[in-house]
């Protein structure tokens, strides 16, 4: 039984190195814009049915979480892709990992003269540098969208304000951990979502290995629901942080 806390390299393309993370990345992505194009191009029923019926609901529930934290159907309409497309890819990404495939199927190799198998996909949050490509993208929109709402300088103004040295030099201070706390939030992020997913399935090798088939069913439905549970708590903080970028500070 190995367990291996970085992503194991499947093959490369030149100099660059596909992981089996990676790989679960790409399967993912393929997954969301095959789906998107599917719906754009069949013909859209007042009735929906199917498919069509199944995105509805998520675009509904989604779209009506989204306006209870905003408040605002202006701000939900800009957040909403966004907010959605983390939650979608952070979802289907962990759900994806719980497959049977991922794990057993892979590449046997020698290493230190011991054959290892080299796991062919592997959840792709399970995988620090796509947790941390996910919070990098979370934090820098939140900025992005506070310049948009508020313009350059007032936005910068809550973290940087010279002015405030020595006519309030406590907000100053503020505005310093401010600028602290944004770099907290990427760190934050992605352990939260790493350490999570990748304890779970270090959990269910571990039982599965221990009683192969009874004992894991109860932590694979609790996975299941950490999956869920860690899609919504990443998305919903991207969204408060994108609330609060985009008010102006009194």
């Amino acid at each position: 039984m190995e367990i291996s806390l970085a992503a194991e390299p499947v093959f490369h393309l030149g100099a660059f190195t596909v992981t089996n993370s990676l790989i679960n990345t790409f399967v993912v992505t393929l997954l969301v814009i095959v789906g998107c194009v599917a719906l754009r191009g069949k013909q859209l029923q007042t009735v929906p049915r199917g498919f069509q019926n199944v995105v509805e609901v998520i675009i509904e529930k989604l779209s009506a979480f989204v306006q209870s934290v905003t408040g605002d159907e202006k701000k939900t309409q800009k957040f909403f892709p966004l907010v959605a497309t983390i939650f979608l890819f952070i979802l289907l990404s962990n759900y994806l990992g719980l497959l049977p495939i991922v794990g057993p199927i892979g590449i046997r190799e020698v290493h230190d003269g011991k054959e290892v198998l080299i796991p062919l996909f592997r959840s792709a949050n399970s995988d620090l540098n796509t947790t941390i490509a996910l919070a990098i993208i979370s934090v820098v929109s939140t900025h992005i969208f506070g310049v948009i709402a508020l313009g350059f300088w007032k936005h910068v103004g809550k973290f940087i304000n010279f002015k405030m040295l020595f006519k309030n030099p406590i907000m100053f201070g503020i505005g310093i951990l401010e600028t602290f706390g944004e770099i907290s939030k990427m760190v934050s992020f992605s352990f939260r979502l790493f350490g999570n997913i990748f304890a779970g399935e270090v959990l269910l090798i571990v039982m599965g290995g221990l009683v192969a088939y009874i004992a894991p069913v109860p932590f694979y439905f609790l996975e299941l629901f950490v999956g869920f549970i860690q899609a919504l708590v990443f998305s919903m903080l991207t969204l408060v942080f994108l609330t609060m970028a985009t008010a102006e500070s009194h």
